[in-house]
């Protein structure tokens, strides 16, 4: 008997290893086809692959989904519906989505089928599941660094369905905050490309070939209690591009434990680590922050030392009953379960010389060949002299199969589709239109931001008159005395004509939140100009705790098409950052009305819950700076933001996107920040005076894939 109370999610990257964990135990498979998916590497599944893989899971009572976890271009939606429709026509259960602007679009156009959000969307805490609720998501797939004390709080406040990552490799960024392989190589993880520069050796406080940014593999097979308790239901696998003895052994594994619920054993926790790890297991996300003993330090090889028999394929169980009387349609009927089929012959004619014999004819029956089904038992009533030839039992026999394999199938079948013109998913709200209208009628009228995260940049930056705008982060500013700090900035700034926002972190976990929440109304009694949120936690508060602030979204909450925008602006945004990663062309494309262009800055390539600093000196929760050293000799700044635990890694060289601001403007943009995060204030003077000797483009020219 399965344990109902857990959904095991296996990995497909192909048709056969999709069969193959199936008949191991899954209960849901997901699955990469020919567009959007995060793994676009991977051997992915062709149109007439995946409509047969529907098929083949649903007659075995298991769900199929469908990975569309990549963001999308402009230049790519108009494909999304007709890419989509075949497969939800034919029962498709869910897609897995990190594009909010997907999210929208298949909440319009596919009003039967469920949204998982993507791991990708760095789902936190509850009021990001909030968020994500009013765009019709069913399911949230928690990043991979929560604890299961935060998912037992996240799924008791909203009542969401969760799922969390139990197997496999560990990225060692939060997903979808990694630029990594993006700026360094042209390969993002946002389109499933990435090139996995955290498994490379560095150089890190002196130490030659560390592997630093390499996590051990997760294994939660020893706490399905635990994860049970915390009230996650799916518990997915991870490993697309894994083999078929690999994905189907530990599917079987999983299977019978979670069936039990029982202690694993040592034996078993061996044979599970030699199907493949990379240098060991670990499962300390879901007990703590981070860890020293999660990092493999040495080249982390996937090992693989014992190879799982495939699993045989099990037929489908059925019954019938063969009619053949003479002068009488002959019959058969095949029933599974409750759902029956009767295929019918022309009338049954006498015997001219032997008549047909009863045992043959149910020989010929059972013949069930390379079908899904077999025969657990057959009735037969045949007439004393009947004669029925050969090929006439093999086409009723074909014929039944069929329409039964087609009467399964049907409750799983859609008709109520509705395509929604892209200017309809596109549209902004009247009042932003109207705004930019009367922005169009003025001569120059441009805004120049500066974001800085310490005080000695804002007292460096508060000495030019060019910035129209401040953004103060969050982490400027200590807890205790964070209102009256920031109050007393925004007083000496806007007494300078200057307008202040407050800049939150990357990552707001409970702690972060619970704060937040807690000065929210001394907050709103400041007079800055509202926020700038990276993340839906921050996104959801913003908007329900403050009255008359505005909302800008950071460019890690991404707006890489029109549809996403104006999934933001509909929910009371006022601009968005245009994404980091794409090109002037695209840039040039996109809807730009409220958006902001950063110009300059050291792009993050990371955010990470591991600490490079507690994980190489240890935790003196002091905040400085540690470098990384690639094999080229390239040095990566690492800040350890230990007000709310995380770090992040930097490009080694800044962007430097001045030269284009005319270009810029062309494309309808009219604010231009400079984002100061680790520079000093000679540094910052260098940028300010243009004399910044070495820079990059980042993707303004080449983009992404």
């Amino acid at each position: 008997m399965r344990n109902k109370d857990f959904e095991l999610l296996a990995p497909a990257g192909n048709l056969e290893i999709l069969k193959g964990v199936i008949e191991s135990g899954a209960d849901a498979v997901y699955v990469g086809g020919s567009m959007f998916g995060a793994r676009a590497y991977a051997n992915n599944f062709t149109e007439e692959e995946l409509l047969e893989a529907i098929d083949f899971a649903h007659l075995r009572g298991v769900k199929v989904y469908l990975t569309v976890n990549t963001l999308i271009k402009n230049s790519e939606f108009s494909k999304l519906y007709d890419y989509l429709l075949v497969y939800y026509k034919r029962g498709l259960d869910a897609v897995i989505v990190q594009d909010i602007g997907v999210v929208k679009a298949i909440h319009e156009y596919f009003p039967s089928m469920e949204i998982h959000t993507s791991t990708q969307m760095t789902v936190t805490g509850a009021d990001g599941v909030r968020f994500l609720s009013q765009f019709g998501v069913t399911r949230v797939v928690m990043a991979r660094e929560v604890s299961l004390a935060e998912m037992k709080r996240i799924h008791e406040e909203t009542g969401m369905e969760l799922e969390a990552f139990v197997h496999g490799a560990l990225c060692y960024s939060y997903s979808g905050q990694c630029l990594f392989s993006s700026i360094l190589g042209g390969r993002s993880g946002n389109r499933g490309r990435c090139a996995q520069p955290c498994r490379l050796p560095y150089t890190v406080e002196g130490k030659k070939d560390e592997y630093i940014l390499s996590l051990k593999d997760m294994c939660g097979i020893k706490v399905l209690d635990k994860l049970h308790d915390a009230g996650v239901y799916s518990l997915k696998i991870e490993g697309r591009m894994k083999q078929l003895e690999y994905a189907c052994g530990v599917v079987k594994y999983y299977r019978s434990y979670i069936d039990s619920m029982k202690p694993v054993t040592d034996a078993d926790y061996d044979r599970i680590k030699a199907l493949g790890n990379r240098c060991g297991f670990t499962d300390r996300y879901y007990f703590d922050h981070n860890g020293s003993d999660m990092v493999t330090y040495v080249k982390p090889n996937f090992v693989s030392n014992a190879a799982e028999p495939s699993p045989e394929k099990r037929k489908l169980s059925i019954e019938g009953e063969l009619v053949l009387r003479e002068g009488e349609p002959g019959s058969l009927t095949v029933k599974r379960g409750d759902v029956t089929y009767k295929a019918s012959i022309e009338p049954v004619s006498a015997a001219l010389k032997a008549p047909l014999d009863k045992k043959a004819a149910i020989d010929r029956i059972n013949k069930t060949g390379d079908t899904d089904f077999e025969f657990s038992h057959i009735k037969a009533q045949i007439g004393e002299n009947v004669f029925v030839p050969n090929g006439a039992l093999n086409k009723l026999r074909r014929d039944a199969i069929s329409g039964l394999c087609d009467e399964l199938l049907k409750k799983y079948y859609r008709n109520d589709a509705r395509y929604t013109d892209m200017s309809r998913l596109t549209a902004l709200p009247e009042h932003v239109v109207k705004s930019d209208a009367v922005h169009d009628e003025a001569i120059n009228d441009y805004t120049t931001i500066c974001s800085c995260m310490t005080r000695a940049q804002l007292d460096t930056l508060i000495g030019y008159e060019c910035f129209d705008v401040f953004y103060l982060d969050f982490d400027m500013y200590d807890r205790k005395t964070l209102i009256q700090q920031f109050a007393d900035d925004v007083k000496c700034l806007t007494k300078r004509n200057k307008k202040v926002y407050l800049m939150l972190p990357t990552i707001f976990r409970a702690d972060s939140s619970d704060y937040f929440v807690s000065i929210a109304k001394e907050l709103d009694k400041v007079s800055f100009e509202g926020f700038v949120v990276k993340n839906y936690e921050e996104l959801y508060l913003t908007e329900n705790l403050f009255t008359g602030k505005k909302v800008i979204l950071d460019h890690n909450m991404y707006t890489f098409n029109d549809v996403s925008k104006s999934a933001f602006f509909e929910h009371g945004v006022s601009g968005d950052t245009v994404p980091l990663e794409l090109n002037s062309r695209e840039i040039m494309h996109r809807n730009n009305i409220g958006s902001q262009m950063i110009v300059y800055g050291y792009y993050p390539l990371m955010t990470t819950a591991n600490c490079v600093h507690k994980n190489t000196k240890g935790c003196d929760k002091k905040q400085k700076l540690i470098y990384l050293k690639d094999r080229y000799n390239k040095s990566f700044a690492v800040c350890n933001n230990c007000k709310e635990c995380y770090n992040t890694i930097y490009n080694s060289l800044p962007t430097m996107l001045t030269k284009n601001i005319s270009k810029l403007k062309e494309a309808g943009i009219r604010s231009f920040r400079y984002s100061f995060t680790i520079e000093t204030p000679k540094q910052i003077k260098a940028v300010m005076d243009d004399k910044v000797a070495e820079y990059t483009n980042g993707h303004y020219k080449r983009g992404v894939e």
